[in-house]
């Protein structure tokens, strides 16, 4: 593995890896559960997620390696424990990176309606799989682009909605204001049930936050690098998710938003931009790309990290001549590309297909929180055991082990009340049977050598 992974793409990566195609086209869901006050839900799940970021950071200060949470989690916990997190981890990129290349598809139809819809999802992961062979300075690069232009159209949009806001740009000068946010029903307008399972959505659309600590093993000045990135990255996400959703419910009705499509092509229409809905499909289709990027980078490293304990065969840990590993790259890329497969024969075979691929889709919830599990009970051992360490150490967890606790008794509330949500219930389920078949598989054929070890 090669540190060519500079500054400037790991901020971008560790920004993208949460900016994905629910912000754009699924944010009118997260409002349909409890109003207006979704923006406390983004917010106190940034919170949370910070606490989470810190742990990571403290501990990638000390030892940034190659696919950081699992192996933590084997050092700090159990083996098990860290075999768990790899797994999830790539399964979790496999299930997203197949929605996405669907999605892709579907997307191009806006252009090419009588466009094959497998057929973009084949060109698509085929020129991320070779992009991603070439070398990790390709994936970064790639990454960079991606989430720039998101990151752009997000700001335009928080520009264009506080125009219409404040100076009436777009509704013939009468500023609009935010009487929309308590005016249809109050600001809880689902009750403190409905907060509470908007969390378990919101929770969902910031997985791929902790990338930045896949990215340890292959970035320059790993200390300096994730130290800057991880301080930024969730301030900057706070202020893109919490405006945009501010000014989509300021805007419109929160009840309304299910019957006006996307809220980013209304408010660039509606300020007069004729080509609004062009724009939005192609950031979307880069959402959906950068989506797919990220899975094949982070789910690759994730198999050479299970291959480098010997849970997979050792031709995962074989790199070629760019230090990519090779076998790792094809194997992730062929998972994606069953979605393409899955895509063309399941409408054949079953005729409410969607919804199967959808429940595989949510599925991903429960293994995609794994990894904050792991950080925050990893980060209270790696503290008892590095001590000596702790003194010096600049970026240390705040509040260390209450945050830990309070934090983890988050996440676990949260999953409680997914599972008494009967529209998120079956992808607990999924995702607990995902869990216990792996670790059933674990202590059959890996606790063995392991303790013998």
């Amino acid at each position: 593995m090669q540190r060519k992974l500079s500054a400037r793409q790991v901020r971008m990566i560790a920004l993208g890896g949460t900016i994905g195609v629910g912000l754009f086209m699924g944010s009118s869901s997260t409002i349909r559960w409890t109003g207006p006050s979704v923006l406390i839900s983004y917010g106190v799940a940034g919170i949370f997620l910070y606490m989470i970021m810190r742990a990571l950071g403290e501990m990638l200060y000390v030892d940034p390696d190659t696919g950081s949470f699992a192996k933590f989690a084997s050092e700090y916990m159990h083996p098990v424990f860290g075999y768990l997190t790899a797994w999830s981890n790539v399964f979790q990129y496999i299930v997203v990176g197949m929605s996405e290349v669907i999605a892709i598809g579907g997307y191009l139809e806006f252009w090419w309606p009588h466009l094959p819809n497998w057929l973009p999802g084949l060109i698509a992961v085929t020129f991320l799989c070779i992009a991603n062979l070439i070398s990790v300075k390709m994936f970064g690069e790639l990454e960079f682009w991606f989430a720039l232009i998101k990151v752009v159209t997000i700001i335009l949009m928080i520009i264009a909605g506080l125009g219409l806001i404040i100076f009436g740009l777009g509704n013939h000068g009468r500023p609009i204001g935010i009487s929309n946010l308590w005016s249809h029903g109050g600001f809880f307008t689902g009750g403190f049930k409905g907060f509470i399972y908007s969390l378990a959505i919101v929770l969902a659309s910031y997985q791929g936050i902790e990338l930045v600590g896949i990215t340890a093993g292959e970035a320059e000045n790993p200390r300096e690098t994730l130290v800057e990135a991880i301080r930024s990255t969730v301030a900057r996400i706070l202020i893109f998710y919490i405006g945009a959703i501010f000014v989509i419910v300021s805007i419109y009705p929160w009840d309304k938003l299910s019957q006006i499509g996307s809220p980013f092509v209304q408010t660039f229409a509606k300020i007069g931009i004729t080509a609004a809905a062009s724009i939005v499909n192609f950031v979307v289709i880069t959402a959906a790309l950068s989506g797919s990027n990220s899975g094949i980078y982070s789910a690759s490293r994730m198999a050479y990290t299970l291959a480098n304990n010997k849970q997979l065969p050792h031709r995962f840990l074989l790199l070629n001549r760019h230090g990519v590993p090779f076998y790792a790259v094809i194997s992730v890329s062929a998972g994606i590309l069953l979605g393409v497969v899955l895509n063309a024969v399941l409408p054949i075979l079953l005729p409410a297909a969607s919804n199967v691929f959808v429940m595989v889709y949510s599925s991903s919830v429960l293994p995609g929180m794994v990894p904050w599990f792991v950080i925050l009970i990893s980060q209270i051992k790696f503290r008892k055991l590095h001590q000596d360490k702790m003194a010096q150490h600049p970026f240390k967890m705040p509040l260390s082990p209450i945050s830990n606790y309070i934090t983890l008794a988050f996440l676990v509330v949260t999953l409680v009340f997914m599972f008494f949500n009967p529209e998120t219930r079956i992808s607990i389920i999924i995702g607990v049977l995902f869990l216990a078949m792996m670790t059933v598989i674990y202590f059959r054929k890996y606790h063995k050598n392991t303790t013998q070890n």
